[in-house]
């Protein structure tokens, strides 16, 4: 196994391997997916359809915590609208009732605060779930992670993987075909 260029003696982030095609790295995501190992990524210089399944991904909860943002949005436009003007300071304008009949005057309010909240719950939610801002990845330490924006197909498993283990995960790699297989070094 090769080591990337920097300091042996920092911590290992994981090892990575090269494989040549599309196809490849989707049968090798079914395969480490199926040996059960749970951190681990691959990279590609396009989206690969079925990928996911291949890598046993399940839903994000990004959709709920959207739908829990909008709630919160829609809660806090009905809160400020409808109970000041109906109890705290009720006021009558040409007529109109100051109960929950004037709900129709407030649906801008409401629609506009859901869909704020929502979007900054979007916004901030993939932000913490994707893990960011980081600035630096391991794996960027490696030269041949370059051609992942051309022509590379790259997979990666974490050494905090309960099952990570350099010897076996290596077999692993190599037993699916995988060339240039890596340790990588975290050096930040």
């Amino acid at each position: 196994m090769e080591h990337i260029a920097g300091n042996p003696n920092a911590p290992v982030f994981g090892i990575a391997a090269e494989v040549s095609s599309a196809a490849e790295l989707y049968h090798a995501a079914e395969k480490v997916r199926d040996a059960g190992y749970r951190r681990w990524d691959v990279y590609s210089p396009f989206p690969i359809h079925g990928m996911d399944q291949a890598m046993g991904l399940r839903k994000s909860w990004l959709s709920a915590l959207v739908f829990l943002g909008g709630v919160a949005g829609l809660t806090t436009a009905v809160i400020l609208q409808f109970y000041p003007s109906s109890f705290e300071y009720p006021l009558i304008v040409a007529g109109k009732p100051v109960n929950f009949f004037t709900v129709p005057a407030f649906f801008p309010i409401m629609f506009e605060l859901t869909v704020l909240i929502s979007a900054f719950t979007a916004t901030f939610g993939m932000i913490i779930l994707n893990g960011l801002p980081r600035w630096h990845h391991p794996i960027f330490s490696w030269d041949r992670f370059k051609k992942v924006t051309n022509d590379g197909f790259f997979l990666a498993i974490e050494a905090t993987d309960p099952r990570f283990d350099k010897e076996s995960t290596r077999e692993l790699l190599e037993g699916i075909g995988a060339r240039h297989i890596t340790l990588i070094h975290d050096d930040a």
